[in-house]
């Protein structure tokens, strides 16, 4: 377990590195004071455009791809390799550190992101074809509706199911992904609040437009 938690500890420094943070002190800006307030990919498109939140997705992906790729495997010093835990347990932990490091940013006042493209870098880095499960899950549900974070809820969601469908429930990733199906639909309760109430921002029209005024 020593090894699990010292990796964990390490994603989750990786994760505080959140990309529209990062980018933002270099440009001066804080995009947690425009927008929608939030540290992620969506307020950073909406308010910095396409190049910024290019590069937001670049590292808030690549930090977490590169820790599993590189210490799931590794022995760090003074703690060795545990031959009693498994290696995608390692890079689950490694990956759910940097999924909370991005929300819970050390190096940001604890005021990060929602996650969702660190948990893709993390099944991409894990298991690629449950990322591509995954972003065609989110697909359908963005062009039906418009809004981001219903789409990224029900795909995050559907990650779960879709390994128990192919009969991998009992894997870490699994428990994983379960674990991030209910984490990423808490951090979007604020999306949900206003999806009730009529007044969540969509990034187009789609069927049907919000009844009250758009944030």
């Amino acid at each position: 377990m020593l090894e699990f938690c010292a990796k964990l500890l390490i994603g989750y420094l990786a994760g505080s590195l959140v990309g529209s943070l990062v980018l933002g002190r270099i440009r001066g800006t804080d995009i947690r004071q425009l927008g929608s307030g939030n540290a992620g990919g969506t307020n950073a498109l909406r308010t910095q455009g396409k190049g910024f939140a290019l590069g937001v997705m670049i590292i808030d992906i690549a930090k977490v791809v590169a820790p599993i790729l590189w210490l799931s495997d590794a022995a760090l010093p003074g703690i060795g390799v545990d031959p009693d835990v498994s290696r995608e347990t390692i890079a689950a932990g490694i990956a759910a550190g940097a999924v909370l490091g991005h929300v819970w940013p050390l190096y940001f006042g604890l005021r990060g992101g929602k996650g969702m493209a660190t948990l893709l870098g993390a099944y991409g880095a894990i298991e690629p074809w449950l990322l591509l499960a995954v972003v065609l899950s989110w697909v359908p549900v963005f062009l039906l509706r418009g809004y981001v974070g219903l789409a990224t809820i029900c795909a995050t969601a559907l990650a779960p199911v879709w390994l128990a469908l192919a009969g991998q429930a009992g894997r870490p990733l699994f428990w994983f992904a379960l674990f991030m199906a209910g984490f990423v639909a808490w951090t979007h309760r604020g999306n949900i609040a206003r999806m009730r109430a009529g007044t969540e921002s969509r990034m187009f029209a789609g069927r049907r437009r919000p009844s009250g005024p758009q944030r």
